[in-house]
């Protein structure tokens, strides 16, 4: 079995970057929460080693989170992070306290005894940069701990228990403002736990086939596929795995942009050769839509609307016994309550929203063990084109929450279709596409007046949006120089009918949000 590494989650914001970094490091991880974890869950888990995370609690506070106590006595490394060393230190019998001096972003460690953890990456006498987020702190240790590592705030930042490798630092090694992070959290994974790092992509690929192979048996699959990544990946690994028992579902909603369609016939009928059903649903979906101009009205409109057609192709399929989706691992990991509760919710993700309970198939999820880019690399071991692979982020509803605040027309779209595309087409040409996570534009619901040749235009005006992120959770945006915009507006305003004024949105997430709708 490959070698694991067990994270223990006390509610950290950040939490997932440590299974994130674990595995750039070779070495798979998963993220338990704490009120989930006993003894015996890690007997079965059977990890080489566990982390502990940070989380908002107060380890002096009555009734807050801890870890098993039998992990102590287990033979296991530990590693502690911010919340995960307080924790540790009070439960082996050192004091936490409040602390005056509180740290929170940017700060130092002086490096002051050698130790495992620090082997090739810091030394005695170094002063190294980190990124800290505490107001409490450790001011005694337990038995058999010695400081490393003081910081101005923290006497305590960094803790080592050689003989039972135990470990503990105050900062938070798994975000890049930490910039030797991930060298002490491989360090961790490698030197102390022993772990081979021999968690490949490519190995997960066999694996996750002989599973899918295993649950499906002689059974019929039927799969959506938008074109989007997930569902580009889970059809492909499908189609290694059982070949002619999937069948692919495509619903042109007529929300899709330029060529769109045509790629994905291209890659999976043409290249793949896998069984593709298309169903030209635009009439179906912009009559739906016709007269709509709220925002939540238009969601729920195409999702209802996509539900019911893919649900009526899946019975021209017919016996179909399982419904593949391509819910990944932030999907599925349990949130953890802040105060120190059991989770109330798992965030439900369905691609193809609802269609579980309504279809009575059982679900293939092959993967839900990953993370956004681990499923890239996955595309790309299947053989899947980097257009597809590396694409951005699409909404489910497509262009028409890129039409805000007015009704959906045939004339609209191919309006934003074609600016769009000038859009993208000059990123990719500027060799700008994978520097950004998320570039589109916007058809808004504003005429302005311009001047073309002689002539008087009252035409649209059209945003351009382009966002850096890591997650989509927070963005920035791309700053493109003013040429580039300048080029840009120059071919949309030329070349696209009905557009004669552009501009570029310069709004950050938050206050903002990535897509207008």
């Amino acid at each position: 079995m490959t070698d694991r590494i067990l994270i223990i989650d006390f509610g950290s914001q950040v939490t997932q970057l440590i299974a994130r970094r674990v595995r750039e490091s070779g070495v798979y991880s998963e993220v338990h929460p704490f009120n989930k974890v006993t003894e015996d869950s890690i007997r079965d888990f059977d990890p080489r080693g566990v982390i502990l995370s940070g989380g908002p609690a107060s380890v002096i506070g009555d009734d807050t989170p801890r870890a098993p106590q039998g992990l102590f006595e287990m033979g296991l490394p530990v590693l502690g992070i911010c919340y995960g060393q307080q924790t540790m230190v009070a439960q082996l019998g050192g004091q936490v306290e409040d602390a005056d001096h509180r740290e929170f972003g940017r700060a130092f460690v002086d490096v002051t005894t050698g130790c495992t953890l620090f082997d090739g990456v810091w030394a005695k006498g170094d002063r190294e940069q980190v990124w800290m987020s505490h107001g409490d702190r450790v001011n005694a240790l337990p038995d058999g701990f010695n400081a490393v590592g003081t910081s101005d705030g923290a006497p305590f930042a960094a803790i080592a228990d050689e003989a039972r490798k135990f470990y503990g630092v105050q900062f938070h090694p798994e975000v890049v403002h930490t910039p030797q992070g991930a060298a002490l959290i491989e360090n961790f994974t490698h030197k102390i736990c022993g772990a081979a790092g021999d968690w490949t992509m490519a190995a997960f690929k066999d694996q996750a086939i002989a599973a899918v192979r295993a649950q499906v048996g002689e059974g019929r699959v039927i799969c959506g596929l938008s074109g989007g990544v997930d569902s580009s990946v889970v059809a492909a690994l499908l189609h290694e795995a059982i070949g002619d028992q999937l069948t692919c579902v495509l619903v042109d909603h007529g929300l899709m942009r330029a060529g769109e369609t045509e790629q994905v016939i291209e890659v999976f009928r043409d290249q793949f050769n896998i069984n593709l059903v298309l169903n030209d649903a635009e009439d179906l979906f912009l009559g739906k839509l016709a007269g709509k101009t709220d925002p939540e009205e238009k969601r729920k409109i195409i999702g209802a609307t996509f539900i019911d057609v893919f649900e009526a192709e899946a019975k021209k399929v017919g016996g179909a016994d399982f419904l593949a989706q391509g819910t990944l691992y932030p999907d599925v990991i349990e949130s953890v309550s802040f105060a120190g509760g059991p989770s109330v919710t798992i965030k439900s993700h369905h691609n193809v929203g609802g269609l579980p309970d309504r279809m009575n198939m059982d679900l293939v999820e092959p993967l839900r063990e990953l993370f956004k880019d681990e499923v890239r690399n996955l595309g790309r071991e299947l053989g899947l084109p980097d257009t597809m692979v590396g694409r951005h982020p699409f909404p489910g509803p497509g262009l028409a929450i890129r039409i805000p605040g007015q009704e959906i027309t045939k004339e609209r779209l191919d309006t934003l279709r074609k600016a769009d595309a000038i859009y993208l087409e000059e990123i990719r040409n500027a060799g700008l596409y994978d520097a950004i996570w998320q570039a589109f534009a916007v058809l808004l619901p504003v005429r302005t007046v311009g001047v073309m040749g002689d002539s008087r235009s009252y035409d649209y005006a059209l945003a351009l949006r382009a966002v850096t992120s890591t997650d989509g959770m927070t963005a920035d945006y791309f700053h493109f120089d003013m040429e580039f915009l300048g080029r840009v507006a120059n071919r949309i305003i030329n070349e696209v009918k009905g557009v004669n004024r552009v501009t570029y949105d310069v709004t950050s997430k938050p206050p903002g949000t990535i897509e207008w709708e």
